[in-house]
């Protein structure tokens, strides 16, 4: 089938989070399937100046742009998979990120860039950009794409669509004057369109108007039914029920394998399973902690956000490394409050907790393969990856049961080690009570049984989350929601 992909951010171009990942990882896959598989993205200069070869394929005249917009096209650096770029300079060329600016705050024209972003894929979607292609199904992703489903319902002989929920959290949710400027049509505003509490709700267009909808894990496609996850818009969800599916991400094999992995000390795999302590050291002596092999170190890398569930950890450490004799790592950045919280705590307690604020990729791969525990507490979590990455090194994760952590990590209860199947452990409630508990769970097997312990990491590495299953899911699901028309 011919696919548009429709994303604001991909890997390696431009990421702010998972969504950029999916987008980078998931057509490759779905290329090696055999559909004819197409991105589009905005062109951002960041984005530009990670490509080779590009070239000026077509040129639109939109509703909203001062000047023509040009579709640019080249193709995925380390893939086969082509990709277009909507290139309108007062929109897309500025430094910063793809939603804020360098200092963190979003563009105040966040709305019309999108909504031009949408214009330009319709153009797209319906063979009017004279590229002689069009395709079967549009899949759209996040809110910065939900006008895309509602403006091609408007279209006569349109392709079908797909919206995907990277984040229920995020909406995109603008005021009245600014619909108005948008110059959309009159019904959008509407409580059975896009109007949401005397709001305009980008992420409500592709709820109310895509053919099909999906979640990135099972678990959340359920818990966003849920006042508790929905965030207003559960009453919504129910309603589509019968069109919305829970399709787990994928991770790229190739990059988070420990057998191959350059970033790290020393490579090894499940036969060679002992050589991860090396890892270990290596981390303690890069992060100036004490060299104690035997101490079980747990680590947390991530955005330092409330969704992450940092306070929790920062509550907790100090029973960690007081009660528990554990030592501590935690990577991340956000919330200015909790990057210095992190500051704080690591000269607390030097020799057993480091903390490091900024993001490396690099260091990231190194953590995985020291740590002997990853430390998940999140509020919610549509996916997640880190915890599948840890897995995959071998690094045991402690996660609260919300989401893809649910689907993804086993829970080392009596019957799940007794079978053979556990790789990990869960907590119910966000808090730092019943996460402490967990972690302490998990620290009495570590210390009591070293052979139960080696299988869980064992049980973890063997695990398969590749962009190959997810991919075999989504073609699918694409030819049931394409076969549902032609039927």
């Amino acid at each position: 089938m011919r696919i548009l992909f429709v994303a604001s951010e991909v890997h390696p171009l431009i990421k702010t989070g998972g969504l950029a990942d999916v987008a980078g990882h998931l057509p490759p896959a779905l290329l090696a399937q055999g559909e004819d598989i197409r991105i589009v993205m905005p062109a951002y200069r960041a984005a530009l100046q990670g490509l080779e070869q590009i070239e000026v394929v077509a040129e639109l005249f939109l509703l909203g742009a001062a000047q023509p917009v040009e579709i640019l096209q080249s193709i995925l650096p380390g893939t086969a998979v082509p990709i277009y770029l909507v290139r309108c300079p007062q929109y897309f060329d500025r430094e910063g990120g793809p939603y804020a600016d360098s200092e963190g705050n979003d563009w105040t024209d966040n709305a019309a860039r999108f909504t031009l972003f949408a214009r330009a894929v319709v153009e797209l979607a319906q063979n009017r950009a004279a590229l002689e292609w069009q395709p079967d199904l549009v899949h759209c992703n996040d809110w910065q794409t939900g006008l895309v489903p509602a403006l091609l319902k408007r279209e006569a002989d349109a392709p079908k669509t797909l919206f995907t929920i990277h984040n229920l959290a995020y909406q995109g949710l603008f005021s009245w004057q600014t619909f108005q400027s948008l110059q959309l049509p009159r019904d959008f505003w509407g409580m059975e369109a896009m109007e949401f509490y005397g709001h305009f709700s980008f992420m409500k267009g592709g709820l109310v108007y895509a053919d099909h909808l999906t979640t990135v894990s099972p678990q959340y496609a359920e818990e966003i039914l849920t006042p508790e996850y929905g965030y207003g818009l559960e009453g919504l969800l129910r309603s589509r029920v019968d069109d919305l599916s829970g399709i787990l991400n994928g991770v790229e094999y190739e990059i988070w394998n420990p057998e191959h992995d350059e970033a790290i000390a020393v490579n090894y795999g499940v036969e060679s399973l002992a050589l991860k302590a090396e890892n270990k050291r290596a981390l303690q002596h890069e992060y100036r902690l004490d060299d104690e092999p035997d101490k079980p170190l747990i680590a947390y890398v991530g955005r330092l956000a409330d969704q992450k569930g940092v306070d929790l950890i920062l509550s907790g450490l100090p029973s960690m490394v007081e009660h528990l004799g554990m030592q501590v790592l935690l990577l991340g950045s956000g919330r200015r409050d909790l990057e210095e919280a992190l500051w704080v705590v690591g000269d607390r307690y030097p020799g057993q907790v480091a903390t490091y604020v900024g993001f490396s990729e690099d260091r990231v791969h190194r953590i995985k393969a020291g740590a002997d525990m990853f430390l998940m507490p999140s509020r919610f979590e549509p996916c997640g990856l880190n915890q599948i990455y840890s897995l995959r090194y071998g690094t045991v994760p402690i996660v609260r049961a919300v989401g893809g952590l649910m689907d993804t990590v086993v829970d080392a209860s009596s019957d799940a080690v007794e079978k053979g199947v556990a790789t990990g452990f869960h907590f119910s409630s966000a808090n730092a009570g019943d996460m402490l508990y967990c972690v302490g769970r998990a620290c009495e097997l570590y210390w009591d049984q070293p052979d139960l312990w080696r299988k869980l990491m064992i049980n973890g590495m063997r695990q398969d989350f590749s962009w190959q299953q997810g991919a075999k899911h989504y073609c699918e699901l694409y030819r049931q929601i394409v076969g549902r028309e032609k039927a």
